[in-house]
């Protein structure tokens, strides 16, 4: 656990390896937050960093989802996004599973121009099909929208783990 005294204290190097990647490959979230200290206690830290998230230009939030891996058959995940899936037991797909995983994810990514985005923990791979192949049928608007929260339930998820 790091009490928030310490991560008070933290220079900014330190401070960006340890919450760098709460938003997959957007170490400038943890930039922005940093100059936001000193932080009052972990509810401070995380509302901080949820609302520079939560408060990005549209274009922004594409570009964040676009930094997040696709299920199954990426091979170059950062370390949360590899423990997230292999926690998930994605890296165990039978055939069959794999190959509409990524059938899914092509025809996701053509219809959304982002990848599928779901906080994976807690759930297992019937579960994370279930969920890709009822939101593939959503509109591009309304599925912006849950990607969007998937990307801060992700994030949550991460925060907790650091601020435990």
């Amino acid at each position: 656990m790091i009490t928030i005294e310490k991560i008070n204290n933290l220079n900014k190097s330190d401070f960006l390896v340890i919450f760098g990647n709460v938003f997959e490959k957007s170490e400038w979230i943890a930039e922005k937050v940093f100059d936001l200290k000193p932080f009052k206690d972990s509810k401070d830290i995380f509302s901080k960093i949820i609302n520079v998230y939560e408060n990005s230009e549209k274009k922004i939030i594409l570009k964040i989802l676009n930094h997040h891996p696709e299920l199954v058959v990426e091979k170059k995940l950062t370390t949360n996004s590899e423990s997230e899936q292999k926690n998930a037991k994605l890296n165990e797909c039978t055939n069959e599973e794999y190959n509409e995983f990524k059938k899914l994810n092509i025809e996701y990514k053509r219809k959304f121009d982002f990848p599928f985005i779901i906080a994976v923990k807690g759930k297992n791979r019937a579960e994370i099909l279930i969920s890709f192949r009822e939101r593939i049928k959503n509109s591009l608007d309304k599925e912006f929208v849950e990607a969007k929260n998937q990307v801060k339930k992700i994030a949550s998820f991460r925060l907790e783990e650091i601020l435990k």
